[in-house]
Parts: C-alpha cells; sequence; structure tokens
C-alpha cells in the first residue's frame, strides 16, 4: 500500500509538471493571467518603440510605447477551449514506449519523458478520451512505436480536432518502415475496427483518418491522407457562417476566441462598400466579407493560402455561405503576391490582413506588402509578437531603405489590441494596426 502511494504521488508530480511546462499560468486565478500578459505585451511595444528608434524612427508614446494598447481582450472560454490537439508518443514516466501525451523535459538534457494530458485546462476532455483510447490501442499492438527514425517502429502521433457540435475527427500518423501494402492494410483494419467495434468505439469518432509518414512533418501532397471511415471533414459555425475543416487545414485553435478576433479586425479594417480586403495566409476562409470581418460587406476578397486542402474548403465555405465575391489562390505568399501586387491598378480602398505562424511572414512578402502604395492600413495578427514578427514590424515601419527595397513610405504602429487566445498559457494574440 505504502509503495501504491508513493507511485500515485509521483504520477500526480509528474502530471503538474506537464501542466507547469505546457500551461505556466494554470494556477492563477483567470483575472492574474490577464494582467501578466497585459505587461507582456506592453513590454513588446515598448521593445519595438526602442527598435525603431534606433533604425531612425521616433514612435515613442506615453509609457514608452510605439503606439496605444487597448485592455486585453478575455476569451469567452477559459476551460478545454482547444478545437485541436496533437498528442506525440514515446516512453512515459514509467518507462513504457507506448505512451500517449505531451512532452516534459528536454532533447540536450536527455529527459524527455511522454506524460498523459490529464491535468491540461486547455485541452477538451474528448481530446483526451480519444488519446487514452489511443494509447490502449498501442499497448495491444504487436507493433513497436516510431520514437526514432532509424530506430525502427511504426506507430506516432495522434491529432484531434472538435467542434462546437462534440463531433471528433482522430488522424493516426504511422510509419511504414518496410512493410508491404498487405501488411499495412492488415494494420489500418485493425485501427479501423479498435475505434468503430472495439474499445475505441466510445470516443464516437467522427472520423478516422491515417496517414503514412517518413518525415516529421507531412503534407497532404507528400502523403495523402486516408480515410478510415466517418466523414471526410469537420464542420465550425462561427458568426452566422459554416466552415468546413479538412485535416490538415489551419483553423483558430479557439473558436470563440476567433468570433471576437475577427470582430476586432472588421472593426479595424474601417472597410467600406467599395473596399477589397487581401487576407495573406487565409486558412480556410474565416475572414469572408460581410459579418465575420467587416460591418459593411466588402467588395472584394483575396486570400492566399499553403496548404491546397485548405483553399478547398476556402472556397466551398465561400459558395456554401451563399458569398460569390472571394477569390483564393494556392501557394506560398512569397510566391504568389509579390506579382499580384506589382500589378495592382485597382482604384478601391485596399486593406490587407495578415496572420502568419510564428515563422513571421517572409521579406518577399513583407516587401511587396510594403511597395504597393495601395495599401493604407494593415492588420498584423501574431501569437508570437516578441519573435520573427518582431523583424517584419521593423521591415514594415523603418525608413526608406534601397539596400532591401523597401522604397514605398512605412506604414506606423497605430493601435495595439491583445486578445487572450490561449488562457493558461503564456502566450496572447496581438493585433497591431498598421497604418500610412
Amino acid at each position: 500500500r505504502g509503495r501504491c502511494r508513493q507511485r500515485w504521488h509521483c504520477h500526480r508530480v509528474v502530471l503538474s509538471r506537464l501542466a507547469d511546462a505546457a500551461t505556466p499560468l494554470w494556477r492563477l486565478p483567470y483575472a492574474e493571467q490577464l494582467q501578466v500578459k497585459y505587461q507582456s505585451q506592453e513590454k513588446i511595444l515598448r521593445v519595438l518603440a526602442s527598435r525603431l528608434k534606433e533604425v531612425g524612427t521616433d514612435v515613442h508614446k506615453p509609457g514608452g510605447l510605439c503606439c496605444p494598447l487597448r485592455p486585453i481582450v478575455p476569451s469567452p472560454v477559459i476551460n478545454g477551449y482547444r478545437n485541436k490537439s496533437s498528442f506525440s508518443v514515446n516512453r512515459g514516466p514509467d518507462g513504457n514506449p507506448k505512451t500517449v501525451g505531451l512532452y516534459v523535459g528536454t532533447g540536450r538534457a536527455r529527459n524527455i519523458v511522454c506524460v498523459r494530458a490529464d491535468r491540461m485546462e486547455n485541452i477538451p476532455a474528448k481530446h483526451k478520451q480519444v488519446a487514452q483510447r489511443y494509447e490502449q490501442f498501442l499497448r495491444l499492438s504487436p507493433l513497436e512505436p516510431c520514437i526514432l527514425f532509424h530506430r525502427g517502429g511504426h506507430w506516432r502521433e495522434l491529432i484531434v480536432r472538435t467542434n462546437g457540435r462534440g463531433h471528433t475527427m482522430a488522424i493516426v500518423t504511422f510509419h511504414p518502415q518496410q512493410l508491404g501494402q498487405e501488411a499495412l492494410a492488415a494494420q489500418k483494419a485493425s485501427l479501423k475496427d479498435f475505434f468503430t467495434s472495439g474499445p475505441g468505439a466510445v470516443c464516437a469518432l467522427t472520423s478516422l483518418y491515417f496517414q503514412e509518414s517518413t518525415m516529421t512533418r507531412c503534407s497532404h501532397e507528400q502523403s495523402p491522407y486516408q480515410l478510415l471511415f466517418g466523414e471526410q471533414h469537420i464542420f465550425e459555425e462561427m458568426l452566422g457562417l459554416k466552415f468546413r475543416i479538412s485535416p490538415d487545414a489551419f483553423f483558430q485553435v479557439n473558436t470563440r476566441g476567433a468570433e471576437v478576433l475577427y470582430q476586432e479586425i472588421g472593426k479595424l479594417s474601417q472597410a467600406a462598400g467599395d473596399t477589397v480586403l487581401l487576407d495573406v495566409c487565409c486558412g480556410t476562409g474565416e475572414q469572408q466579407p460581410n459579418p465575420p470581418c467587416s460591418p459593411h460587406p466588402l467588395s472584394r476578397v483575396i486570400g492566399i493560402e499553403i496548404v491546397e486542402k485548405a483553399v478547398e474548403d476556402a472556397r466551398w465555405n465561400a459558395a456554401f455561405n451563399g458569398i460569390s465575391n472571394c477569390e483564393f489562390h494556392a501557394g506560398k505568399a512569397e510566391s504568389v503576391l509579390p506579382p499580384l501586387l506589382s500589378a495592382w491598378q485597382d482604384e478601391r480602398p485596399l486593406v490587407a490582413v495578415v496572420n502568419p505562424s510564428r515563422a513571421g511572414l517572409h521579406h518577399r512578402v513583407v516587401r511587396a506588402i510594403r511597395n504597393c502604395r495601395a495599401i493604407r492600413r494593415l492588420l498584423y495578427v501574431s501569437c508570437k509578437p516578441e519573435g520573427e514578427a518582431m523583424r517584419n514590424f521593423l521591415e514594415l515601419c523603418c525608413p526608406a531603405d534601397a539596400r532591401r527595397e523597401l522604397a514605398a513610405e512605412p506604414f506606423a504602429p497605430a493601435l495595439a489590441v491583445p486578445l487572450d487566445m490561449f488562457p493558461h498559457t503564456e502566450h496572447c494574440e496581438l493585433l497591431l494596426l498598421l497604418t500610412r
């Protein structure tokens, strides 16, 4: 009994370590979390003001900020808000290599362990349930997990997506190694049976996908997602519109928080009926014209997105919602945007919205936006403004620089609006309005 009590205590300690690492603010009351994040955004705007002054642009405002900072907008949902969760497969605290959860530790320290997500306040119960059942499946499977590619093994990560109605999509990644088609078919059948008629049936999955991947990350074009059963897509409703989402398409992880974000974008865009909206990194086209993005119907929307399946979703979403003035381009923004803007001759007001990954915008994208004089208002959305986005801000707002081909009038920070899309974590979405 004493040993059981000791193991239980150790288990609780490890779960708390995971929660502290992935959601470091989870122990604080929500009001205090917001205060911590607001102070972080203040610091970022002070740094930007200082960096701009170094390159010859003095934008200091009261408090040393580069522009006014509004109070942080809270998330409408605080717990279990994630509509997408990724779970890894690796050795757990007890040494079992077939553990499904999140990582604690670092590769450098060689102390990585995979810990179940039981204590994670931001992950919904449904996601945890699917992860637990997937772990059960792995422990019944005769095949080993693929922890290191060169050491063999097969079973890899699990992605779970849900919508507001509780529909659930699961995506299992599998390294085929040297398995033939017959052996692969047997594994897919085993996984399907487990989640349709076995212990996993309790999850009531809407769809189950399987992807054979020999890389850490693999797109649908590189290795197609194979539907083992159920619906091809998951659907979400937001601000009166319906959105179709493919397995690898980007969709804001906090749906109710995204509604607040897009409403704020609509207000700050000051779009009127003759406005053209340029949406860079548009995902599945959540920023359709009318209700989500603007209080006024927009004249035209141009979306650019690298994931082809997401573009297919965006086109379907526009058609389904009866929106006919949208066009979506599939491809890298640095390839699609420069020729589009260099040939721009439309006299209508042009407003740009960019929402890149944490890697920020490619320099060619920044240069194209900066040198397009038709863009007078730019809304930059970043979940990590202190990272690569800071480089983008500087290039957009610095004086003209012939060496970097930044010729047109610079933008200036006009207003910053922080929105909490990630309760319990240190992250915060910053909406920065740049004007000229």
